[in-house]
């Protein structure tokens, strides 16, 4: 299984929810509600939204960083950077219930998030991205490689999911060197045709 994760963005044209509605028509089923800038009130009218619309199609939503958020109004989890509460808090905040995402750089990252209990890591940046002010460095596929190498001598086996400045040409050696899945966002909003673009990336990932 290789999963899609939609992280939501927005556009002069597009709002959060509209990145929602594009990724979910084009097939998605992972969608991360990401609104670093909002207020609580704002986010959480948004994300009350999302949760209807992952509903009706039937797809995993996960908020990001805020944890208090996705208790209150019972969504399937957070997604935690490295600047947001820490794992292991997070996980005895919200007990097992919920489904914990981890930022990870490095190896060593990976392993920590792994015995605090995280479910899943988004590990990257693959490349350079405008979408992330803070970026840490980059990965590239050889760099996927060594981590996934040493997660196997040590046993560790959390889902891996490659982020940052993905698009549709890198899915298939990213597919080859091991991934569990990617994360998107502006690759898909940027295109002519969202729907149609992230209608291409399941298709590839099949």
């Amino acid at each position: 299984m290789f999963d899609v994760q939609f992280i939501t963005h927005f556009t002069d044209t597009i709002t959060y929810l509209d990145s929602v509605r594009i990724a979910l028509e084009g097939g998605c089923r992972w969608i991360q509600l990401r609104m670093k800038e909002a207020t609580e009130e704002e986010a959480e009218v948004v994300a009350r939204q999302t949760q209807a619309l992952c509903s009706d199609y039937g797809a995993v939503f996960i908020i990001d960083d805020r944890v208090e958020l996705v208790k209150k109004i019972g969504a399937d989890g957070v997604h935690l950077g490295k600047q947001d509460m820490p794992v292991g808090e997070a996980r005895r905040f919200l007990g097992t219930a919920f489904r914990i995402g981890g930022t990870a750089n490095t190896f060593e990252d990976i392993r920590r998030h792994a015995m605090d209990g995280a479910d899943y890591i988004g590990c990257g940046p693959f490349r350079f991205t405008t979408t992330k002010q803070k970026l840490a460095p980059v990965l590239g596929l050889e760099g996927y490689r060594v981590i996934l190498g040493r997660m196997h001598e040590v046993g560790i086996g959390l889902p891996i999911v490659g982020i940052g400045g993905i698009t549709t040409e890198d899915i298939p050696p990213l597919k080859a060197v091991g991934l569990n899945g990617i994360a998107l966002s502006g690759s898909v909003l940027r295109a002519a045709d969202p729907v149609a673009e992230m209608k291409k990336i399941i298709e590839l990932t099949k």
